[in-house]
């Protein structure tokens, strides 16, 4: 008797992710990316995309460089159709690499704000507020605050003096001009953790009506305790992504410190979204507690929504393609068709197409109130004019 043909088994679909647990911004990486693979989780338990398993092979690069490009030639053999990026200089260092390759990468909330040009960067997708879009969605939340006009007002920048903290400058300068406002910039030199004689110019001698903040790791504690020390009301600072987590809040001195300030997020802050209670009940399925990174709900959360928008360009291309055998251009097209996910709530109206490859440039802003983030604004998007502008020309 001729012996039953094996079962083909069904091949994974690969993402390479990128990581840092234990380089200078491992203060988000160590929520993020176990946000990441709880999505991918929760996927998978529900049968994968198409009957395909997604699989998220992680690498730490550290936040270095040559780190980053190492592990992309490793992803990139594994067959990964994307590239989760991570880190402004690793992006700038692959856009090259995955224009040639023809391999979509995604850098939400960093990376090179002008990839969401999608003619000029077919292959980078910023798929959140890019640094661009966070300048100018917290200079309109200062003019709000301060009654409707800049005029005349003075507003310091506050930035880590690298290629992430460099990168909003265009625009700032751009709606100084257009708004009328005074513009000092305060240039905080890595590692970050001594910024001292900063805050003092900025305080003593500048006297800002608005302080605008532009840090991550161990950095954005320092600018909280340090504000707080020279008596500058929080309430009258708004803090960049990277500076807007509960881990920032803790290592700052906790909530009473921290107390007014705000800070600018691109996805949903809090456990209240049907999705994150969904992979607490996966969890408790197989006999285990919530991780506890969960609590960190700012980089966690970003974490699954980062998940949550490549598992849709995936799921846009197996529908398209009629089968899981698809390729990085297939998953390309995919991101380009993402309109009206919202995932309850979580994920800005994103609206993604071979044009616009961040999705609308959607923020909220959250601010430490009462032993945590409270919302203060919905979902709002910044001078969308002086952007495409800029995106057109490149800066």
């Amino acid at each position: 008797i001729a012996a039953a043909a094996p079962v083909l088994a069904q091949k994974d679909i690969v993402i390479g992710l990128q990581c840092d647990r234990t380089g200078p911004t491992q203060t988000v990486g160590v929520f993020l990316c176990p946000g990441y693979h709880d999505y991918i989780a929760l996927v998978n338990s529900k049968g994968g995309v198409g009957g395909a398993k997604i699989k998220a092979i992680e690498i730490d690069h550290e936040y270095k460089v040559p780190a980053a490009v190492e592990s992309y030639e490793r992803h990139k053999k594994e067959g990964a159709v994307l590239i989760s990026l991570y880190g402004t200089p690793q992006t700038q260092a692959l856009t090259q690499r995955l224009t040639e390759d023809k391999i979509p990468g995604t850098s939400p909330g960093f990376g090179t704000a002008a990839a969401a040009n999608g003619d000029k960067y077919p292959y980078i997708f910023p798929i959140a507020a890019s640094y661009w879009s966070q300048a100018a969605g917290a200079v309109q939340f200062a003019k709000d605050k301060l009654g409707k006009s800049l005029k005349g007002k003075k507003i310091a920048y506050l930035f880590f003096d690298n290629p992430a903290g460099r990168e909003p400058l265009p625009v700032l300068e751009a709606l100084a001009k257009e708004e009328g406002f005074e513009m000092r910039t305060f240039a905080v030199p890595p590692p970050g953790v001594e910024m001292g004689a900063q805050i003092l110019d900025i305080v003593q001698r500048f006297r800002p009506d608005f302080i605008i903040t532009h840090l991550f790791g161990r950095s954005p504690s320092v600018s909280i305790k340090e504000l707080k020390r020279a008596g500058y009301p929080l309430s009258k600072v708004v803090g960049f992504v990277w500076g807007a987590s509960e881990a920032d809040v803790a290592a700052a001195g906790g909530w009473g410190v921290a107390e007014g300030y705000y800070a600018i997020q691109f996805a949903g802050v809090g456990s209240d979204y049907p999705v994150l209670k969904e992979i607490v009940a996966m969890y408790k399925k197989q006999g285990k507690p919530a991780p506890k990174e969960m609590a960190t709900t700012v980089f966690y959360n970003r974490g699954v929504l980062i998940a949550a928008v490549h598992v849709e360009a995936i799921r846009n291309a197996v529908k398209a393609k009629g089968g899981t055998n698809i390729t990085p251009q297939d998953v390309k097209l995919g991101f380009e068709k993402i309109k009206g996910f919202t995932l309850g709530g979580l994920v800005p109206p994103l609206e993604i197409n071979n044009v616009d490859h961040e999705g609308g440039g959607w923020v909220q802003i959250f601010q430490a109130k009462g032993g945590k983030w409270v919302k203060a604004t919905e979902w709002f998007r910044a001078y969308p004019t002086l952007l495409r502008k800029m995106l057109a020309t490149g800066g």
